[in-house]
């Protein structure tokens, strides 16, 4: 076995590598910029020991590869290091593709949102039906308690099989000729790879199916149109084999003119009864509760059970959806795995109830995409009811920061009774305009000590404080919890 030192290990795709390394018995360390929970927190259960900073100090000289993040560039002090000594380095993507996915049936999750999500869910159906998958999840899942693991038994690359064509949808047992009874699955990000190389990620996945759940613009720092984007996922469309399937969310547009550049994989669209016609879905939901809670799942028009949950939303029924039909695709007995579902967990950082204090309920969330905040918001809306919804938003995404999606803000913050928006030196656009443009109390503030203020005066008994960011946003929400406890 080798020793691994990883750049980026704090990130949620590289925290991941570094425990499936870990798991598969090699040495690992690993450096960061910045680092916080939860992924510090699996880190530092699994042992893994990590540096703060992007030092070449930081990388052990007998480390015999270096797996660099993509959020590394040329000019990076540890990057420069690497290179000028002539090391041997390679990217996550890479290293996963080479050292885990070999001899495994992969299923790739791929989307603009719910990736995380819908990866949580298709793992977690899979475990009941007793498959022991491997998973590589950007987030901690509640149920598995790690973001990754290797799961069962591999077989040699030779064992697979290989020529079997699938039978299209309708034409009898719809489940596919499998490598082994332990698929792999992969959140398959569209984000490119390294600084190395540009693709992105999830081509080197080549997965037996993949999951397209939906495609809006994003990453503004590396794709210049929506078109760049498409372009990248027929890329991933054109390394699903003829045998696999393709998932795909029957509502978007999008994906539908991805479909179009060319597909050579038996497709299965999925999406909620009546907003597309039944006829063109093999999978469809009908909502029982308008807040997603509990819903019918209905394949190929055939009503097969009832999922009632803990998830809230429309978006968390697609998800649910999809990862049910790609369970399905690879064999479990959906019928059977679906009242599992009423234990489902999801992911920290999901919309995760952290505490209450005072009357007040506290959520952190990731949500940092207009279309993720307004869905999130919903699905909390039509649970609480009239009780107010108070935002404290960090923009910190590229693509936020960038301004890629600042005339999109304002109308996705709609559900919220109250927002803090918390404007960083180093947001470049007009935040002010934005707050100016949000309906009901909103306002902004420098720094998240500001921000902690203004939500102790805002808040009252019946509220619910949802803190949405993609990063650490300082430790905001446990720091609002405190301060409302000691106020207790």
């Amino acid at each position: 076995m080798s020793k691994l030192h990883i750049l980026g290990i704090a990130g949620t795709f590289m925290g991941g590598v570094a425990a499936l390394a870990r798991e598969l018995g090699h040495a690992v360390e690993g450096s960061d910029q910045a680092i916080y929970p939860p992924m510090s927190t699996q880190l530092e259960t699994l042992g893994i020991a990590f540096s703060q900073g992007y030092l070449p100090q930081n990388i052990s000289p007998d480390c015999d590869e270096i797996v660099v993040g993509n959020a590394l560039s040329r000019g990076n002090a540890a990057v420069e290091a690497v290179l000028d000594a002539g090391r041997k380095y390679t990217s996550g993507a890479q290293w996963l593709a080479e050292h885990v996915l070999p001899g495994r049936d992969t299923i790739a999750v791929a989307g603009t949102h719910g990736k995380t999500t819908t990866t949580t869910i298709l793992s977690y159906l899979l475990e009941a039906a007793g498959r022991n998958p491997g998973f590589l999840i950007g987030g901690v899942a509640e149920d598995f308690g790690v973001s990754a693991r290797v799961g069962g038994h591999r077989r040699s690359p030779s064992s697979a099989p290989s020529g079997h064509l699938l039978p299209q949808a309708g034409e009898g047992n719809p489940s596919l000729p499998m490598a082994t009874d332990s698929p792999f699955v992969v959140e398959a990000d569209e984000y490119d790879t390294a600084f190395f190389d540009k693709r992105s990620k999830f081509v080197h996945y080549r997965p037996l199916v993949a999951i397209l759940n939906n495609l809006e613009y994003d990453h503004a720092d590396i794709f210049p149109d929506i078109a760049s984007i498409q372009r990248q996922f027929h890329h991933l469309v054109r390394t699903v084999p003829q045998r696999g399937r393709l998932i795909v969310n029957g509502e978007d547009e999008r994906l539908a003119e991805v479909l179009a550049m060319g597909c050579w994989t038996p497709v299965e669209r999925f999406g909620l009864q009546n907003d597309v016609p039944d006829a063109s879905l093999e999978w469809s939901a009908r909502l029982l509760n308008e807040d997603g809670s509990a819903f019918a799942v209905l394949h190929n028009g055939n009503e097969i059970g009832v999922v009632r949950w803990p998830m809230l939303g429309r978006h968390n029924v697609l998800n649910g959806l999809a990862a049910l039909a790609a369970a399905n695709a690879v064999g479990v007995d959906i019928a059977a795995v679906i009242p599992a579902l009423a234990d489902f967990r999801s992911v920290k950082r999901r919309l995760e109830v952290i505490g209450q204090a005072e009357g007040v309920t506290i959520y952190d969330d990731f949500a940092h995409h207009p279309t993720a905040i307004q869905t999130t918001l919903q699905g909390l809306r039509a649970k609480v009811g009239d009780a107010r919804i108070v935002v404290a938003m960090e923009p910190r995404s590229n693509s936020m920061r960038l301004g890629a999606h600042s005339d999109a803000l304002a109308p996705s913050l709609d559900g919220a009774d109250a927002v803090v928006f918390l404007h960083r030196p180093e947001l470049a656009w007009d935040a002010g305009k934005v707050v100016a443009a949000i309906r009901g109390d909103a306002r902004t503030v420098a720094d998240v000590g500001a921000l902690i203020d203004a939500l102790r005066s805002l808040v009252r008994d019946g509220d619910h404080v949802v803190f949405m960011s993609n990063g650490g946003f300082d430790g905001a929400p446990r720091r609002f919890l405190a301060a409302l406890q000691k106020s207790t």
